[in-house]
């Protein structure tokens, strides 16, 4: 059996390959960019610097900043309205997941119309939209190489996943340089999201050859330099270890699809709005544990890249040394638990069938080793009181 594999046309991999966007939209015969990124991207001055280097082209670039970091249905259609005023002939998308997810469903909504609920899953979007250049600055969402954006629709608080070629960006410029700010808590959840990434994508049911080799090598470089990055900002190497291993896990996992993890992760931060990334971590041991069973193998394996266990130990031996990991990862990076995070236990309680239920609708949990039941997912959350 076959797999398609679907990446950007052009991959700009290194230090300062934020540069080469003069060069990038010339070879995409593109003149007429509007920039989309947040507030603090502007404020650190990178969104200026693409600016400045498009300037010494006469080439003009106007920033859309208004993008928020759980992205929503009324927070893209600012940027929609702005995209189809202005006679953009792209986009290109400077921050993390967020403005990269609102860049790539603004692409889509300012060419084709409609609005987002339109092109929720179980769609896939083919069409293109206005051509995306990601440009990532943190080390974990790997949006960059995906053909997936996340919206939330504030009318039923759901995060809704949106999936096809159309939202692959055309381009991608993974530059480790733009993360060395980043704030040891932004750090940490990106981080352990580039970390799940890999390992559902390697455990997923869609897994194939192709995806097996991105999340693996994922694994190698996360697994030794996650702790590293969060201790210590400025140690370039585990930043650029950090960076790549974020986009090959992106690579993996939408061309391999994640699991229960990211399915039931989504829930969480449309009820209660937790971080993407700290929703994942919050999840990642127990769901681990829950699907060990169905996979020993494979998350053996995952112990291994992560260099946490040897060839000589056994799968159950190698299983049992990644749920300490997973569990001492969360410790040291200060990942909350809900309580900690400051969720009542008796709201969060009362929305777990719904939660499950909206898990279960995204189509993520079918990719599991072990598919759950609404039941199984309601004790999982449950069991993050425990």
């Amino acid at each position: 059996m076959s797999t398609q594999v679907i990446l950007p046309r052009i991959m700009q991999v290194g230090e300062d390959a934020i540069l080469q966007i003069p060069n990038i939209l010339v070879s995409l015969g593109c003149n007429r960019p509007l920039i989309i990124t947040d507030k603090m991207m502007v404020a650190l001055g990178y969104a200026g610097r693409i600016q400045m280097s498009l300037g010494a082209q006469n080439i003009s670039a106007p920033i859309f900043d208004d993008t928020v970091p759980e992205p929503t249905v009324e927070s893209i259609q600012a940027g929609v309205e702005k995209a189809q005023k202005g006679n953009y002939d792209c986009i290109i998308a400077l921050g993390g997941g967020s403005p990269i997810d609102s860049a790539k469903a603004i692409a889509i909504l300012a060419k084709h119309g409609g609005v987002m609920q339109d092109y929720r899953f179980p769609r896939m979007v083919m069409e293109q939209g206005l051509p995306v250049i990601a440009v990532p600055t943190t080390a974990g969402t790997g949006s960059e190489v995906t053909r997936f954006t996340i919206i939330t629709d504030e009318t039923t608080d759901e995060k809704m996943l949106c999936v096809g070629i159309g939202f692959m960006p055309v381009a991608a410029l993974v530059d480790y340089k733009l993360t060395i700010s980043l704030p040891p808590r932004i750090t940490a959840d990106t981080g352990i999201d580039a970390l799940t990434h890999a390992i559902e994508a390697y455990v997923s049911k869609k897994a194939n050859p192709y995806s097996d080799s991105q999340a693996i090598a994922a694994m190698k470089l996360i697994g030794p330099n996650l702790r590293k990055a969060y201790h210590n900002g400025e140690d370039q190497r585990a930043r650029e270890a950090m960076m790549l291993g974020s986009t090959l896990a992106g690579v993996a996992f939408s061309n391999a699809s994640v699991a229960l993890v990211h399915g039931m992760s989504r829930p969480i931060g449309a009820f209660f709005h937790v971080p993407h990334g700290l929703s994942n971590a919050m999840l990642l041991p127990s769901v681990t544990a829950y699907s060990m069973p169905a996979a020993a193998e494979r998350y053996a394996d995952c112990a291994r890249a992560m260099g946490i266990t040897t060839a000589q130990d056994s799968n159950e031996i190698a299983n049992q040394k990644l749920l300490i990991e997973l569990r001492a990862l969360n410790d040291e990076l200060a990942v909350p638990t809900p309580e900690q995070f400051g969720i009542k236990r008796d709201e969060f309680f009362d929305v777990c069938q719904t939660m499950a239920e909206q898990a279960l609708a995204s189509g993520s949990p079918a990719n599991n080793p072990i598919e759950p039941s609404i039941s199984d997912m309601v004790a999982i959350y449950q069991g993050l009181w425990d």
